[in-house]
């Protein structure tokens, strides 16, 4: 009966996650973080509102709540590949070291020494006080990953400002998840009235060094499973599994180690969960298929997490506690601001990021309500009270933190969104010389990716096509003024469809007066080859390109659709490398999305036949090939 009724429960609570990830979607709308959003949702449907998730749920589904903090550990690690973070490494560690121990230390003691004040709190005796104290001192402390990246992504921020605050919020995560390792160890300690000696350091470190060893072990076992031939789906539940039997082994090293040794022996499995992920991550070569596999599922598993989080939490001991939240974050506001500020003088950045560092670091999602689940179910008693006032204080952070974030990058000046303006880019202009049917077909498909587009013609009377992006322009002749009434130093590209000498004298032109990225010619003539060759114009010949383009058809047809951008969400593209982060790196080490494929590197002019273990160097092409979305991540990062 029991199992049944656990079945039954997990039916429902699928049938409510579909409904909640629809709806949170709806938060977002409103400008509104997806997280607060799936948070509302469980507390409406939970049992003290439509009754839709039962008060037992959350005891019952504790294994869908340890596989999803097992996860997000995953998650946290897998952000953090040191090689992408290296010229802001003194920044990065100042600001991390202040953050952390100025953040703990300063609310642990501030949230003492209001702790009378608090309803909750004022009935214990002083050390349970303290140890509940340590506890919030340490919550404060972490970050959130998944908001910063979505704030960087959103605002196409790059430069060393958004490079420190990524690279500071991804380390603190992993540096947080140590410390309440340690911390909960000491918790438990001073709640039992456990006197602090030499057995009690022997067995603090002991767990320390079995949660790492136990990393490690799981580093392997995650190794073993992306190297299989498996689908990524199976590889996916496989992961997922391994994630909860680290809680089951955590589980059973406790209970055996009171049961036969009279020791509370305790191996936190989110310790254990992001040393693996950063194993996998930065010292194997599976990282950019963990990374895949991690970026499709976690989505799913924030559904489930936050939405069963939600509702366990009590609506009327929130709305009694709500101004004590907004003492603790008032509290933490504080602690962060002093904390950074005094990181990045340590590290000597410059006054203007000194003054808005700690802006970067208000947000918190994952790891934070992570911690406090974990504290809920450590602590029965007063662990519900707790987690009631942490959630308070981490939905206000989730609220005001992103907006923060990036005002703060606007003031850095690293702020690179698409700008109000009629055309989709500021590159992306081409002008076509030559007005026929192959230069509107041409307008067209360049208009449908977002170019701006100026058909050149010596013809008289041609109207404009009324298509938005696609102009035609009057020019009886081609010399020097034409080109600069036409605006021809602000294209990205130039297209010459006339006869071999007016397409030479445009090429010529453009090539002494503007070093134009791109120039394309239809040749007509094979003699006249080595006049645009010398140039180095992209030559198109008529007679050769149908006869080879079905030839590719023929003999590779998938692979021809791929390139020519005729696969549904695919595009291959160009990207300078300009991020002097990545100088040096081997392709083989790059933190590239699972559907991204180099095709070539292009250095100074020539063509480089690259292999895993060709190095980056600032200024080369690359040609991608792979979604559009992840092409966009990359544009972002390398340009």
């Amino acid at each position: 009966m029991e199992y049944w009724e656990i079945i039954s429960i997990v039916a429902g609570f699928i049938i409510i996650l579909v409904a909640s990830q629809r709806l949170s979607f709806l938060f977002k709308k409103i400008h509104l973080p997806l997280v607060t959003g799936l948070l509302v949702i469980g507390i409406i449907t939970g049992p003290q509102i439509l009754g839709l998730i039962p008060a037992e749920a959350p005891e019952k589904l504790k294994f869908v709540n340890e596989i999803s903090l097992a996860f997000i550990a995953f998650a946290a690690g897998a952000e953090l590949y040191l090689k992408e973070y290296r010229s802001r490494m003194k920044s990065i560690r100042w600001i991390t070291i202040c953050l952390l121990s100025i953040t703990f230390i300063f609310s642990s003691i501030a949230i003492f020494l209001v702790s009378n004040m608090i309803p909750f709190l004022s009935n214990f005796d002083i050390s349970t006080r303290l140890g509940i104290s340590l506890l919030a001192g340490t919550i404060f402390a972490a970050r959130s990953p998944a908001s910063a990246i979505a704030v960087i992504n959103e605002l196409r921020a790059k430069g060393p400002f958004t490079r420190t605050a990524m690279g500071v919020t991804v380390l603190l995560d992993v540096l947080v998840i140590i410390l309440f390792a340690i911390i909960i160890s000491i918790v438990n300690t001073l709640i039992s009235d456990t006197s602090f000696n030499l057995k009690y350091v022997l067995i603090l470190v002991s767990e320390l060094t079995a949660s790492f060893f136990m990393g490690w072990l799981l580093g392997q076992g995650l190794l073993f499973i992306l190297s299989g031939k498996q689908s990524r789906t199976v590889k996916s539940f496989l992961i997922l599994l391994s994630g909860l039997g680290i809680y089951l082994l955590s589980d059973f090293l406790r209970h055996a180690g009171n049961l036969y040794f009279e020791i509370d022996f305790y191996t936190e499995p989110l310790l254990i969960c992001i040393i693996a992920s950063f194993y996998v991550t930065n010292f194997t070569r599976y990282r950019r298929e963990f990374l895949k596999i991690i970026h499709d599922t976690v989505p799913y598993v924030y559904v489930a997490f936050f939405t069963l989080i939600g509702a366990s939490i009590s609506i009327d001991y929130l709305a009694e506690v709500w101004m004590v939240g907004l003492v603790f974050f008032i509290i933490r506001l504080a602690a962060i601001s002093i904390g950074a500020f005094t990181g990045s003088v340590m590290a000597g950045d410059p006054l203007r990021y000194t003054r808005i560092s700690w802006m970067s670091f208000i947000t918190q999602a994952g790891v934070s309500i992570g911690l406090v689940s974990v504290v809920a179910g450590e602590f029965p008693g007063w662990g519900t009270e707790f987690a009631t006032i942490m959630f308070a204080v981490i939905v206000i952070n989730q609220m005001v933190g992103p907006p923060l974030f990036k005002w703060a990058i606007g003031i850095a000046g690293e702020d690179h969104s698409r700008a109000k303006s009629n055309l989709p880019a500021e590159s992306q202009r081409a002008i076509i010389f030559g007005y026929e049917a192959q230069a509107m077909a041409l307008a067209r498909q360049l208009a449908n990716h977002g170019w701006d587009v100026k058909i050149v013609t010596s013809m008289k009377g041609i109207n404009e096509p009324g298509i938005e992006n696609i102009s035609i322009e009057y020019c009886p002749e081609i010399n020097y003024e034409t080109l600069e009434n036409l605006e021809a130093g602000k294209v990205e590209a130039i297209i010459a469809l006339k006869t071999d000498i007016e397409n030479l004298t445009i090429c010529e032109l453009a090539y002494e007066n503007y070093g134009t990225h791109d120039l394309v010619v239809r040749l007509n003539n094979r003699d006249n080859f080595s006049k645009f060759h010398d140039l180095g114009v992209k030559i198109v010949e008529p007679s050769t390109a149908i006869v080879s383009l079905l030839d590719h058809f023929v003999r590779s047809p998938m692979a021809t659709s791929l390139l020519l951008g005729m696969e549904e969400n695919q595009d291959t593209v160009e990207i300078v490398v300009r991020n002097p982060d990545l100088h040096g790196i081997a392709l083989r080490d790059l933190h590239l999305p699972a559907d991204i494929l180099i095709l070539s590197t292009q250095r100074r002019g020539h063509m480089i036949i690259s292999t895993g273990y060709t190095r980056l160097r600032l200024g080369d092409i690359l040609t991608l090939v792979g979604s559009v979305e992840s092409i966009e991540e990359i544009r972002l990062r390398f340009e």
